[in-house]
């Protein structure tokens, strides 16, 4: 399918009453036309022939063009108008969709502020073109082509004359045409390219306001601006050469006709009444060359956005759902690693890792920064699918599971805590929207947040700021944690979740995950050895292998990096 043809298939629903207002603009464009020539026996028969008893029919006749014309134009530009929000309705919501059904992979090639141009720019401008240019282009057309043929039936000579310079304007439109598209989406690369880095500055002021690199960011942002100023000039500077040209045109017909008509009418050639009515009609050929140029442009436009949205829901996810996926709507939380390896640009994430987890069962996974410890829990949730080898949940592949199933069923507190511009509240809740307040309060009591969340000044219908603005790391973390337990989920990972927390509200929540560890498969991240020393079996990872494996007293026996890393944090407890 090509972009015009996927736009198409949002604009068909509504082609009948896009074609209704076509219909009206017909009319209008019909009641347009018959002005000048009423204007003409005004001349004639009434001026020049005394039939003055004709006026005031002929006046009431133009006052009732003047009001056909009007509603027309509003029934009209209502029909286009709701079409063209219907339209964008059915587009974006689409577009969205697909975006949420797009992977990990995708959204680590695309940036945000790339992602909300296509959303909000490009969708604005197939707006302005259903709304607006396909019907100006449509009436002015047919202005054009039916005044050429009436200034025909008045005066040939003369509507020879002015054909003469069609050909110079078709051939300055194509010629324009040509040139504006790349121009177009040059500025729609730098628009995009201008939003995504004010959205990242603007998320990120903390950290440019805490290294007092306001200065630096605003010569950044001067450069970006520059770019998109120097985009949009290239494409002001193609039509600033362009509609001289129509305007020449325009005026040159007005030329012709003050010459070669004024001569024609002297002469007994044609009457005045025939002058005044190809003057009415010479603005219908003179507006649609002076806007030619314009509505090019729109149309430029118009053309890049679809391309560059059609470009965006096209991009196939690698992560896709199985054709029959096995139904599993509630798991026991069995896992099995067989020989899994993970590649991604051409370097080697993890290797030939096997390891094998029985539901219930609380494993603490260990290592170096980059060694793989997430990426092992993001095949896991299958946010990335694996280069070899099989990820097993309950037996099952989980590329054969329903993604929404097998992640339905796991609770996962991430390392980089997101939370949404809503109550806390409403961000505990987010895996189950309609559960009861209890249940948020006890998964809250769980992760120790219930006591900070009552001090604050509405409790739990405290509005958080945006990705938690206003909460301290901890507070985020105990949070993030709650809305991964009030899932009750087959499996809960912990990916560095209590990184920010004291001691002591670490042993807090660790404690409450052991009265759920017989319910759930816990996969705990850590750094801390506190994190993990009580689970049933520890994972090592170095440079995307399993190095060590077994529990926190083997481990120490074996005194390899595990019991280096105890020492370390624990260097006044001599090793059991």
């Amino acid at each position: 399918m090509t972009p015009m043809k996927w736009f198409y298939s949002f604009l068909r629903p509504y082609r009948w009453r896009m074609l209704l207002g076509l219909v009206l603009s017909t009319i209008l464009v019909a009641a347009g036309l018959t002005g000048p020539y009423v204007s003409k026996i005004i001349v004639d028969d009434v001026i020049g022939g005394g039939q003055y008893d004709r006026l005031m029919p002929l006046v009431y006749f133009l006052v009732g063009l003047i009001v056909v014309k009007g509603v027309c134009r509003v029934a009209s530009q209502v029909l286009y108008e709701t079409s063209s929000q219907a339209v964008l309705y059915q587009m974006r919501d689409t577009v969205y969709r697909k975006l949420l059904q797009e992977d990990f992979a995708f959204y680590n090639k695309n940036r945000t502020g790339d992602l909300m141009s296509r959303q909000t720019g490009d969708m604005d401008a197939i707006r302005h073109f259903v709304a607006y240019v396909i019907y100006i282009i449509y009436e002015n057309v047919l202005y054009f082509v039916l005044a050429l043929v009436l200034i025909f039936l008045f005066n040939v000579p003369l509507a020879f004359g002015m054909l003469l310079i069609l050909p110079i304007a078709a051939l300055t439109t194509w010629s324009q045409a040509k040139n504006v598209k790349p121009a177009f989406q040059e500025c729609r690369n730098a628009f995009s390219s201008l939003n995504a880095f004010v959205q990242e500055n603007i998320s990120g002021n903390r950290v440019v306001k805490a290294f007092a690199k306001e200065e630096y960011e605003m010569e950044k942002f001067t450069v970006e601006n520059n770019k998109y100023r120097q985009a949009e000039f290239g494409a002001a500077n193609i039509w600033k050469k362009y509609v001289p040209a129509f305007e020449f045109l325009s005026y040159l017909l007005n030329i012709i006709l003050i010459l070669v008509g004024g001569v024609m009418v002297v002469y007994g050639q044609m009457t005045m009444g025939d002058l005044v009515a190809i003057n009415g009609y010479l603005w219908m050929l003179t507006m649609p060359l002076r806007m030619a140029g314009w509505w090019v442009n729109d149309i430029g436009r118009f053309t890049t956005s679809v391309e560059k949205i059609y470009a965006t829901y096209t991009a196939e996810p690698d992560v896709k759902r199985p054709g029959s996926p096995v139904a599993r709507r509630h798991l026991q939380g069995n896992v099995t690693f067989r020989n899994v390896s993970y590649r991604a640009d051409d370097e080697d994430i993890l290797k030939d890792i096997s390891f094998d987890v029985k539901s219930g069962e609380t494993v603490g996974i260990i290592g170096t920064t980059g060694s793989g410890k997430s990426t092992v829990m993001n095949l896991l949730c299958r946010f990335f699918d694996v280069t070899d080898g099989e990820v097993l949940v309950d037996g099952v592949d989980v590329r054969d599971m329903d993604l929404y199933d097998l992640r339905d069923n796991i609770g996962i507190a991430m390392q980089d805590v997101f939370l949404f511009s809503d109550t806390i509240e409403g961000n505990i809740a987010y895996g189950d929207p309609d559960c009861s307040f209890e249940k948020v309060k006890k998964a809250a009591v769980m992760a120790d947040a219930n006591l900070f969340i009552k001090s604050m000044p509405d409790g739990y219908d405290t509005i958080v700021g945006e990705r938690g603005v206003g909460l301290s790391g901890g507070q985020k973390q105990r949070i993030s944690l709650a809305r991964a337990l009030l899932k009750e989920p087959a499996i809960l990972i912990l990916d560095d979740t209590t990184s920010a927390v004291d001691m002591e509200t670490e042993s807090y929540i660790q404690k409450q995950l052991e009265n759920i560890n017989h319910t759930c498969t816990t996969f705990i991240i850590a750094y801390r050895i506190s994190s993990i020393m009580n689970a049933d079996k520890i994972l090592v990872l170095d440079q995307g292998r399993i190095i060590e494996s077994g529990t926190h007293r083997e481990l120490i026996e074996q005194g390899g990096y595990y019991a280096t890393v105890y020492r370390h944090q624990y260097p006044d407890i001599v090793p059991e």
